[in-house]
Parts: C-alpha cells; structure tokens; sequence
C-alpha cells in the first residue's frame, strides 16, 4: 500500500494556497539523502518557505519532494525524502499538520501477513442445569 503522508502534505499544501497564505515545510535535516542549504539548519530541522512566487519547479512526489530557490541571493536545487517531512503549516496562522512518528516508518511497514484459515473444530457441548 503506498504511503498517506505524501497525499496528506500535497492536500494541506493545496488548503494553504487556497487560502491564500505561505506553506511551510518543517524537515528533518539529518537524513543523509536531503540536499538542503546547511547554513539555515538549527537544531537539525529547517524551515522552507515553498510558496509558488518563492519556488521553481515545485514537486510534491511520493518519495521526494524538489524544488530550485534562492537562499542568501545564491540559486539551489533543493531535495528532501518525504519521510523527513516533519510538517506542513500555513506561517501565518501555523495551522496545518505535523507528522508524528506514526507517520515516520509507514512506508517501511511491510504488509500483513495472509491469515491462514482454522481447521474446524468438533463442536463442544456442555449440559447445563
């Protein structure tokens, strides 16, 4: 089954535009996969503005979301996993979601197993008085 959370980001990404706000991504920067600008990580999180105005090329993949921006005045392809995604928010009135660990591993959690069917059983019968 594919993963919730890339669907949950691009349906809350689309409420904030509609509402004519600023979306914010919350990221977890210690993901060896992510290229993002390292001078504005604090704490191993960093904020990104991913307005269409502030953005080029803005992919909200499954896997991954990219986008080219301009941070301190010098152009970058930025690349996150989305499973680094810690949340989406509206900056103006931080409503949005945030992600909890729940969210973390489900693209990871394998599918159940089939449930093999019970051999019938001899029916048990007591008396009661």
């Amino acid at each position: 089954m594919t993963p919730l959370k890339p669907y949950l980001i691009r349906s809350i990404y689309e409420w904030i535009l509609d509402n004519g706000l600023t979306p914010y991504l919350l990221v977890n920067a210690n993901f060896p996969e992510a290229v993002l600008p390292t001078d504005f990580i604090e704490d191993g999180k960093i904020v990104l503005n991913i307005r269409p105005e502030a953005v080029h090329g803005l992919a909200l993949d499954n896997d991954e979301i990219k986008f080219n921006a301009r941070f301190a005045g010098k152009a970058m392809a930025v690349s996150t996993p989305t499973r680094a995604v810690l949340a989406i928010f509206a900056k103006e009135t931080g409503k949005g979601m945030f992600f909890d660990k729940e969210h973390e591993g489900e693209d990871e959690t394998p599918p159940p197993a089939p449930v093999e069917p019970k051999k019938p059983q001899k029916p048990q019968l007591r008396v009661v008085k």
